[in-house]
């Protein structure tokens, strides 16, 4: 025996048949962006002399107060943590446009209470009214217009989360980085200092001299003037010293108090790291990702603005019952319901649709550029710390055979200068080379490190927990 469709049974038949027919409607699944070039099998500019690197390469450093420090900044990093801030709000976001695909429901509850005059002096009526209601509206996504919308904040949400990835492998960089500055400077000091100390001796020993008559008082003239001049690029180097350590404290979220404790020399330089292939790279960097899920949800609402020109769809639906008691409300004289249908096709609006489907369109051609951009950003970085890395090599080997032989000159200069032989420029020349050279040495063996550190980054492994997709996307709530 057939069911009779009468009352709420209607208003859930209709929302049924809606959902049959959003199930049915087609939304598209756009396809990844090609490569923005031609790719290569390899990185023209790797070398066969690499290693496997792990997730947590900062650790081969070999230094374990490195390591507590990228742990710190992870927790207490403040940028860091807006980042997570964001992708929270993106998440909700999507799960906000997800909620437009399901019916609206609400419950409602009223009573009120009047009083009216009676005619003519008459007594007086007090009356009682009780509702209750439950409402439905629903617009039936036919054109797949409102699961367009929902799709395209899904790809936002995964956008934000590979920034969120991204944010962690350029904050442990940071630190890396911060830190090897740290020691870098402090090595410049150290270097400084020494160098004072031998040109404060130097000093002594010339106003010993020109005292004696032995040598004109311009050597000393100019030996004063050389031992300020390495004080003054003391307190440079001191300066800088403390501006870096304050930058690496705030980084880790601490006061910028200037004590951080490194070590004192700057670390060997690891094994170069697997750079695998050019298309395996676009795959796992978190800027590439991003920007494909930006560009997808660019996709996606530009078929919704498109899909803006066709009929929307929607039902309502009431059902409640009324009565001036409570006890009315659940008998079966006062159950009331209506059930309505909506069909609406947009004829003249001025151009806005159309507008606003070239906005969507434009915007969809920016998040295309934006893509390739970042795509070959990518590729360009890597090839590039590959491409210097050996350069940087020969660069600390030369620097460091200039910085012995600089030595060395001091050393002739300085004897030959006390046995008359030569004259004293010479041998401030010499010590002023030996500073520069030593300091470029210094300098050198950073600027390889983190040309090293900026190889890992460029990488980009790592962090993959953080991009997880959030099930809650793809589940259902009740509000």
């Amino acid at each position: 025996m057939p069911i009779p469709i009468t009352g709420f049974s209607r208003l859930i038949y209709f929302c049924g048949l809606g959902m049959l027919l959003t199930a049915c409607a087609a939304t598209p699944s756009p396809n990844s962006p090609p490569p923005p070039v031609e790719l290569p099998g390899a990185f023209l500019a790797a070398t066969g002399q690499q290693v496997f690197v792990a997730d947590t390469w900062w650790q081969d450093f070999q230094d374990e107060e490195l390591n507590i420090f990228v742990t710190n900044a992870l927790e207490h990093n403040p940028g860091l943590a807006q980042a997570i801030a964001q992708a929270r709000i993106a998440e909700a976001q999507a799960r906000t446009a997800r909620a437009d695909l399901f019916p609206q429901v609400s419950a409602g509850l009223n009573s009120s209470r009047q009083r009216r005059p009676g005619a003519q002096g008459g007594g007086e009526s007090i009356s009682n009214t009780h509702n209750a209601s439950l409402d439905v509206s629903w617009e039936v996504d036919l054109w797949g217009r409102l699961s367009s919308l929902s799709a395209a904040g899904q790809a936002d949400f995964l956008a934000a989360s590979e920034q969120l990835r991204g944010m962690h492998q350029s904050l442990a960089a940071d630190v890396v980085s911060l830190y090897l500055g740290v020691v870098q400077a402090r090595a410049q000091v150290e270097l400084s200092e020494n160098t004072v100390e031998a040109l404060e001796e130097f000093a002594r020993q010339v106003e010993n001299r020109a005292n004696a008559g032995i040598v004109s008082p311009t050597d000393l003239t100019l030996a004063n003037a050389n031992l300020g001049s390495a004080r003054a690029g003391l307190a440079q180097r001191r300066e800088n010293l403390a501006r870096v350590t304050r930058q690496m404290e705030t980084l880790m979220g601490q006061y910028p108090a200037g004590d951080l404790i490194t070590i004192s020399e700057l670390p060997a330089v690891p094994p170069l790291p697997s750079a695998g292939i050019p298309a395996e790279l676009l795959a796992r960097r978190p800027d590439v990702r991003s920007a494909e899920w930006a560009l997808q949800a660019a996709d996606y609402r530009l078929t919704a603005a498109e899909r803006s020109f066709l009929p929307s769809i929607s039902l309502s639906g009431s059902a409640g019952s009324t009565g001036s008691e409570l006890a009315d409300l659940f008998s079966s004289g006062s159950f009331i319901w209506t059930i309505a249908g909506n069909l609406v096709q947009p004829v003249f609006q001025g151009g806005r649709l159309r507008a606003q489907a070239d906005i969507a369109g434009g915007q969809r051609d920016e998040a295309f550029y934006a893509y390739v951009d970042t795509a070959l950003t990518a590729l360009s970085e890597v090839e590039t710390a590959l491409a210097v890395d050996d350069l940087l090599a020969r660069r600390v080997a030369e620097s460091d055979e200039a910085a012995e032989s600089a030595e060395a000159a001091v050393r002739v200069s300085f004897n030959r200068y006390m046995q008359g032989i030569e004259p004293f420029l010479n041998v401030l020349e010499s010590y002023q080379r030996a500073l520069d050279s030593h300091s470029a040495t210094i300098t050198a063996q950073y600027d390889r490190l983190e040309n090293r550190i900026a190889l890992h980054l460029a990488l980009g492994g790592g962090f993959d927990a953080v991009s997880a997709f959030d099930p809650s996307l793809t589940g259902t709530s009740a509000l």
